[in-house]
């Protein structure tokens, strides 16, 4: 580790061991670890299949169709992931009281695996480990949905209103949740360190946040592999693997500033 690698770690673990109400706001360079490929990067998800937008999906059986075909084969392909370090390195920051509020991008579930209580963790994308109704909002467990999905090949719908069946994530063109973004948004507001982590920052209004958190006084930590349009705005920007610069957090006693664990929602 070169000197100015050991300055900035030296600098993160100031940042945190100082921090009272974090923020650690995640994207998919967080999970690329466990398995689960990226989006915009060469040989990601995007470069196998172009998204489909939530207009085409609501409006033609045939993008429904194949929005599922892609639900399950993605999901057959991640089968088994499971948190790693980074995951476990935030969770633990979280139970000790540093970190207030975990806000993801990712659909994968991992953060709620790995420990972070339901109260702490804002979804912002949704969640792919479930489906919803488009109309009532009624839950449905893709081991339902499977399948009938597959024995027929026709897209589900809901058994109480026969709404449209989709997986509870934000497709391209579906309105962000607005109960989710309200907490992340509070959240940051209070916030006395916005960690950054794996995202490229550039999917609004979800990419606001970081401004939002240097704009109230808050030190913005930026860790990621590729720079980011946000970079010059950070007050740590950090390039390295997020497992090798966060694995250590992940250990039990890593910061030792004695905070009581946060009780209430942000």
């Amino acid at each position: 580790m070169g000197r100015d690698d050991v300055r900035k770690a030296d600098r993160l673990r100031e940042l945190i061991e100082g921090a009272r109400a974090a923020v650690a706001f995640t994207g998919a360079g967080v999970s690329t670890a466990s398995g689960i490929p990226d989006f915009r990067s060469p040989g990601g998800l995007w470069s196998q299949n172009r998204p489909i937008e939530f207009g085409a999906f609501v409006a033609s059986p045939e993008m429904r169709r194949e929005a599922w075909r892609r639900k399950f084969v993605m999901d057959d392909a991640t089968r088994g992931a499971a948190p790693n370090p980074v995951h476990h390195a935030i969770a633990r920051l979280v139970a000790q009281g540093t970190i207030a509020c975990v806000v993801t991008q990712n659909i994968d579930d991992l953060h709620r695996v790995s420990g972070v209580p339901d109260d702490r963790l804002v979804e912002l994308h949704g969640n792919g480990t479930y489906a919803t109704c488009l109309d009532c909002g009624l839950r449905r467990e893709l081991a339902e949905i499977r399948p009938a999905f597959e024995a027929t090949g026709r897209a589900p719908h809901c058994p109480a209103c026969d709404g449209l069946v989709k997986s509870a994530t934000v497709s391209f063109g579906q309105a962000m949740p607005q109960e989710a973004m309200r907490a992340a948004e509070r959240a940051t507001a209070g916030c006395d360190l916005f960690l950054a982590l794996g995202s490229s920052l550039v999917v609004y209004p979800a990419a606001l946040l970081p401004r939002m958190a240097k704009r109230a006084g808050a030190p913005l930590v930026i860790a990621n592999r590729e720079p980011t349009d946000l970079d010059c705005f950070a007050d740590l920007v950090l390039r390295d693997d997020l497992v090798e610069i966060f694995g250590p957090y992940a250990e039990a006693q890593s910061v030792r500033h004695g905070h009581a664990p946060a009780t209430s929602a942000p």
